[in-house]
């Protein structure tokens, strides 16, 4: 079954969804649930069961939240949703940029500094040593635009929050694309917040359920913001407290 691009949970009102999640919870041992219709509290504990026996696609434990969403739904049906959009030429670009600045790295490491980290900074008139994750954003799309004979569209900044409060680029919030993943598309942006006004972003390479896979700097392999290089990483969807921006 195709995964109905919205969280299924308690007051459900497509009773057909709801059987179908109830006849599949049944198969499974995970209780016995009138096959009814109505997402109650009985239905709720019997998706519970099945989230605390099962991993997602990536092998970590499912959420224990009695909600059916996009990954709860992969492991109930074995079918999640992959975004299969086409690029535009700009998307396109981004990505092939962005994917041959992976293992730059700062130079002297935790410096914020090194040949392609200061191009990066410069590209939003910086100087070497500020946190550079969005210059990197930003020197990817300018060089995409440039090879285009195109105006970048993205806001020239080095804030995370600050290019989210002025794009003019199609915003998609946080919880717009945890319950809808197919929004988000490659070669968009991903903003998430830090606290105390810090943030961190990255390019969306694909989107895989309810993970991205990225291409962001200032970042390493454990995810951190204010790491020492440009890597390919992989972050859930639901970690992306802020939310992605579409320019096309």
């Amino acid at each position: 079954m195709d995964y109905p691009l919205k969280n299924i949970m308690m007051g459900e009102l497509d009773s057909l969804i709801v059987e179908q999640i109830q006849i599949r919870l049944n198969e499974l041992g995970c209780g016995l649930v009138d096959v009814d219709g109505i997402f109650g509290r009985l239905t709720v504990n019997a998706v519970k069961t099945f989230q605390g026996r099962h991993c997602d696609l990536y092998g970590f434990p499912l959420v224990v939240d009695g909600k059916v969403g996009v990954l709860t739904w992969a492991g109930l049906f074995g079918g999640g949703i992959t975004n299969l959009t086409a690029l535009t030429p700009l998307q396109s670009n981004v990505l092939e940029i962005a994917s041959q600045e992976i293992g730059v790295v700062e130079s002297p490491p935790g410096s914020n500094m090194g040949k392609m980290v200061d191009e990066y900074l410069a590209s939003v008139g910086m100087d070497p040593g500020h946190a550079w994750c969005a210059g990197f954003v930003f020197w990817c799309y300018r060089e995409a635009a440039a090879k285009l004979n195109r105006m970048n569209p993205v806001v020239k900044t080095a804030g995370c929050l600050d290019h989210w409060r002025r794009t003019r680029g199609y915003k998609i919030v946080s919880k717009g694309a945890v319950d809808n993943p197919a929004l988000i598309e490659p070669g968009s942006i991903f903003i998430m917040s830090r606290g105390g006004g810090y943030g961190h972003t990255g390019i969306v390479k694909s989107v895989n359920d309810g993970y991205i896979n990225t291409i962001e700097g200032n970042t390493n392999i454990s995810l951190s913001a204010e790491g020492g290089g440009v890597f390919e990483l992989c972050r859930k969807i639901s970690t992306i407290n802020i939310g992605f921006i579409k320019y096309s």
